[in-house]
């Protein structure tokens, strides 16, 4: 099977994903003698999750489009574990708008937003370290498979990511505003970090 068919289909989730992150920015409701302006600033959180969000689902499209420019051939297990990506990407624009609703009040909501939005985060980077796996671990689905010292290399830099994420769980039973800063830093990382995906390297 040629990857034609899966690349569409994971476009089209990717861009599903990434789109509905900004239904849940919806204008204010201002009251008789209140500011737009302050209304519109009280969203803060609103648009710091969205614009996590879309850069990390932005960087994981990026990076799957980089994979599979390299695929020749897929196989079953690559369909399983593709859909399994797919599974938390299309989830991402869910614990969006719950740290949208609930970061701002701070206390036990927030917190739980943002573990809740992490755990999400580090099941989908698991998923796509699963999926880098089964692509590299041999030649039989590359046009031209990446040295071997390339993929370790590589495979541990996802092991730090999901580190990061671990780490962004515990952080944000203490400071959720920066658990979700981490997430930001960690979208900046790997969209700027090109061997992350080596792939014909």
């Amino acid at each position: 099977m040629t990857t034609t068919r899966l690349e569409a289909f994971s476009d089209g989730v990717f861009a599903i994903a990434i789109t509905l992150l900004v239904i849940e920015l919806r204008p204010p409701e201002v009251e008789r003698g209140s500011e737009l302006a302050g209304a519109l600033w009280d969203l803060w959180p609103g648009y710091f999750a969205y614009l996590v969000s879309f850069v990390t689902i932005g960087v994981m499209w990026l990076n799957h489009h980089r994979i599979f420019t390299q695929v020749r051939a897929v196989d079953g297990p690559l369909l399983l574990l593709n859909l399994h990506l797919l599974l938390w990407v299309a989830l991402i624009p869910f614990p969006t708008a719950v740290v949208a609703d609930y970061l701002a009040e701070g206390g036990d909501g927030a917190r739980t937003a943002l573990v809740l939005y992490s755990v999400v985060f580090l099941l989908a980077g698991v998923a796509f370290g699963l999926l880098f796996g089964w692509i590299t671990r041999d030649a039989r689905l590359l046009e031209r498979p990446p040295p071997a010292e390339v993929v370790r290399s590589a495979r541990l830099r996802f092991m730090f990511g999901q580190a990061v994420y671990l780490t962004a769980i515990v952080v944000s039973l203490i400071a959720p505003v920066v658990a979700l800063a981490l997430h930001g830093a960690m979208a900046v990382y790997y969209a700027f970090d090109q061997a992350t995906v080596p792939v014909g390297a």
